[in-house]
């Protein structure tokens, strides 16, 4: 039986790092591959986005967008997606088919914000489904196998006139 402290990877798998400035017959003696002088030929150099004193191309471009750190994160759900687990019997079509019902089915990996239901493939199966939000197409198409679908999305208040 092979002990921890004997593991040593398979011959061939791995290369010696390149050892510099080790005399002029390793190919890599003196400057090391450096060049000459200059900032860069000494050690602690950091100059990555630096431009010689002008102002760097990152910092002249215009900044662009916004991103909403309010912004939920939805697990979609497809059809062809429900099918399939449906078909392969793990998932009951006789109970509400919930977020955790799609995690403990595999067809998710995990809930996120909420579950929200697309209408790509075809629904066969008559499901009772309960999910945060569906699209349009989605709605109808679960409606029209005869199958539930209730949002817990909560709607906006009617505007009072």
């Amino acid at each position: 039986m092979t002990k921890l402290n004997e593991l040593s990877p398979r011959a061939g798998s791995t290369k010696g790092r390149m050892r510099v400035g080790r005399g002029p017959g390793s190919g890599k003696g003196k400057t090391a591959g450096r060049g000459v002088k200059g900032q860069k030929a000494r050690s602690g150099v950091a100059i990555n986005a630096f431009e010689g004193g002008q102002m760097p191309l990152h910092m002249r471009m215009p900044k662009r967008g916004f991103n909403n750190i309010f912004a939920k994160d939805f697990a979609e759900v497809n059809f062809w997606r429900l099918e399939q687990a449906v078909a392969a019997g793990k998932l009951d079509p006789s109970q509400p088919v919930t977020g955790a019902a799609l995690v403990a089915a595999g067809v998710l990996r995990r809930e996120k914000d909420g579950v929200k239901l697309l209408a790509k493939g075809q629904l066969i199966t008559k499901l009772d489904i309960v999910a945060y939000d569906a699209s349009a197409a989605a709605k109808a198409a679960v409606e029209s196998v005869g199958g539930t679908l209730t949002l817990t999305r909560p709607q906006a208040a009617a505007a009072e006139a």
